[in-house]
């Protein structure tokens, strides 16, 4: 062939075109990767968004995350966030979890609306997400937790009953915001207005820790307020121990499915010490990793996961058995002895415990 002038521009022009079309595919690549489509070993990248340290229960939320997604051997890395803070600490994580290229983003919120755009701009990259324990309103967002409302019902139910309906009772919350709590409150109201000789002498935010909680029973405590009951968010055991230490008699309790309320329950009935756990799982992570792999290879889930709660009082055969059968000897006073969702979550209570991930 003989080369001209003109051959030579159309041979440069063709490749300018080639260079450009790899070039634009090349980024198109980079900005998919690691939301719509898995790794090349078929695994994939799960980050995990928690806005509560230092709390029993949310450390074995994580385990669990850690555990399910360890037995799934369908991801290869977890890129976890932990931090304590509100709606505004969350949103910088979950915008960090994205610029990292995850999968999938199971978070527990710190509220229900405040973080819907950063987890719409996740969604539009093709990133699952997943709220667990508590809901977020976001569009597209899969929802796996508990039904508060009935837990905050339930609890409040059965005190009052076991008030015979009148009398003075305290009220201690989790975090004020929290969708969690939020809920909690509707169900609790819910049971006050059926028992109208009930009387709320004194209402508490705890934000679920140990030392608040203490601060504030002891303070009620001191002041002299007549006290026949308590309803605690999940902050069961300190206020048990706060009872003890300031020799006071003790009065029902509603806390948790906690190992260190369980062990109250069962051994200081004999001491006048009555109450009642109400399921709360945190394992509600490591079902929020099946949920999300699911989703993300194709299969048909459903966008809410609702758990029913149950009460197991040591006032009832029935209560007792259940509290024995799930207490395990050795672990943390806020360790949640309701370990497995099933058929939601596969590992072992051993794999659990050991708190081990990709």
């Amino acid at each position: 062939m003989q080369f001209t002038w003109r051959n030579l521009r159309f041979v440069i022009l063709s490749l300018l075109l080639v260079g450009s079309a790899t070039m634009a595919f090349a980024h198109g690549q980079a900005e998919s990767k690691g939301s719509q489509s898995s790794s090349s070993n078929g695994k994939y990248v799960i980050g995990v968004s928690n806005t509560l340290t230092g709390n029993g229960w949310r450390e074995e939320m994580i385990c669990s995350v850690k555990a399910q997604s360890l037995v799934s051997h369908k991801v290869s890395r977890l890129v976890i966030s932990n931090r304590t803070e509100g709606p505004q600490g969350q949103i910088q994580d979950i915008r960090n979890l994205i610029a990292d290229g995850v999968n999938a983003i199971i978070l527990d919120p710190a509220d229900y609306t405040a973080l819907d755009p950063v987890l719409e701009q996740a969604m539009s990259k093709g990133i699952v997400v997943v709220a667990v324990d508590q809901p977020v309103k976001a569009k597209g967002a899969y929802i796996v937790n508990n039904n508060q409302t009935q837990y905050g019902y339930l609890g409040a139910k059965w005190l009052f009953q076991q008030l015979g309906g009148k009398g003075n009772v305290v009220e201690m919350q989790g975090a004020d915001g929290a969708p969690a709590n939020t809920q909690r409150e509707a169900g609790f109201k819910k049971a006050l207005s059926e028992y109208p000789n009930i009387k709320v002498v004194a209402n508490t935010y705890t934000n679920w820790t140990q030392a608040t909680a203490s601060e504030q029973i002891r303070t009620i405590l001191a002041s002299g307020t007549k006290v026949d009951g308590v309803w605690t968010s999940g902050i069961d055991s300190t206020v048990v121990n706060v009872f003890k230490a300031e020799n006071k008699p003790y009065v029902p309790v509603i806390g948790a499915d906690q190992d260190g309320f369980i062990h109250q329950l069962l051994t200081m009935k004999s001491d006048g010490l009555t109450g009642a756990a109400v399921t709360n799982p945190p394992v509600v992570g490591g079902a929020g990793v099946t949920v999300a792999l699911d989703a993300l290879t194709g299969k048909s889930v459903p966008h809410t996961v609702m758990l029913t709660p149950e009460v197991w009082a040591n006032t009832t055969p029935s209560g007792i058995s259940a509290l024995k059968a799930h207490y395990i000897p050795g672990r943390g006073a806020y360790f949640s002895t309701d370990w497995a969702i099933k058929p939601y979550t596969t590992y072992s209570q051993s794999q659990l415990l050991a708190c081990k991930g990709p």
